[in-house]
C-alpha cells in the first residue's frame, strides 16, 4: 500500500499522548512516518513524549517544536514536512482501530476519483455517524472530522486565523477546487474527551432550539457564520 505520514498537533495533551501514538504502533498498515508537532504545550509534555516513545519504539517519529500559534499552524507545519503520499492530521487525544489506516488507504486506492476518505468515530460515550459523501449537506453542516486520510498533493493548507470549523473549512475549500471524499461507514477511532483541550465540544441537538441561547451555542452560531461568509453561503 501507499506510504503515509501520521500528523500529530499537540498542545497540552501529555495525559493522552501515549495511548494516541501507542494506537498509531499499533495499526495494521503502519505509516511512513509519525510527525509530532508540540505547539508550546506547557504541561509535562517532554516526560510524557519520552514515555510515549519507549512504548512505540520502532516507530519512525519526528517531533517539532514550535511556540504556541494554534491547531491549524500545527498542523501546516506538519504538513511541510509530510514525504508520504497520503497524510492524516491525528489529533493527540484519538485513538484508533488498529484497521484504521488499512480502512481508509483502501477506500482511496479503490476510488481514485475521491480526494480523502472519511469514518465515523466515537466522541466520548457519543457516536459521531457521519453519512455518505453529499455536497449540498457538506455546504450546510459539517459531518467530516479533522482525522480523515486525504491525498497529501490535493491537500491545502489550514486557515489558521479560524478558532473553530477549521476541519469544515478544510473540506469545503477542497469542494470549491472540485475535490470531494469517500465515506467509510463504520467506527474507526475514539476521541478521549476526559480532559480535552480545544474548542471541539458536542452538544444535544435540543441545545440548538431552545428559546435562550447559551455561551456554547452563541459562540457555534458565531463561528459558523463566520465559514458560510468566507465560503459565500446561505446561512
Amino acid at each position: 500500500m501507499a506510504s503515509t505520514s501520521v500528523i500529530i498537533p499537540v498542545y497540552n495533551h501529555a495525559h493522552t499522548l501515549e495511548r494516541c501514538l501507542v494506537s498509531v504502533k499499533a495499526q495494521t498498515v503502519l505509516p511512513l512516518e509519525v510527525i509530532i508537532v508540540n505547539d508550546g504545550s506547557t504541561d509535562n509534555f517532554s516526560e510524557a513524549l519520552k514515555n510515549a516513545l519507549n512504548e512505540v519504539s520502532g516507530l519512525n517519529t519526528k517531533v517539532i517544536q514550535q511556540t504556541n500559534q494554534g491547531a491549524s499552524a500545527a498542523r501546516n507545519r506538519g504538513l511541510s514536512e509530510a514525504q508520504g503520499e497520503y497524510v492524516i492530521f491525528w489529533d493527540a487525544d484519538t485513538v484508533a482501530k488498529p484497521e484504521m489506516l488499512q480502512e481508509l488507504l483502501a477506500a482511496l486506492e479503490e476510488s481514485p476519483e475521491a480526494s480523502y476518505a472519511y469514518s465515523q468515530f466515537q466522541f466520548g460515550w457519543k457516536t459521531m455517524r457521519s453519512q455518505p459523501f453529499s455536497a449540498e449537506d457538506l455546504r450546510r453542516n459539517n459531518y467530516i472530522d479533522t482525522t480523515s486520510l486525504i491525498r497529501r498533493a490535493r491537500c491545502p493548507l489550514w486557515e489558521e486565523s479560524l478558532r473553530r470549523f477549521q476541519d469544515w473549512d478544510l473540506w469545503l475549500t477542497l469542494l470549491e477546487q472540485g475535490k470531494t471524499g469517500i465515506f467509510v461507514s463504520k467506527v474507526l477511532y475514539k476521541k478521549i474527551v476526559r480532559g480535552r483541550k480545544g474548542c471541539s465540544v458536542w452538544l444535544p441537538s435540543f441545545m440548538y432550539h431552545l428559546p435562550w441561547r447559551t455561551k456554547a451555542v452563541k459562540n457555534y452560531e458565531e463561528a459558523k457564520k463566520i465559514i458560510l461568509k468566507k465560503h459565500h453561503l446561505a446561512g
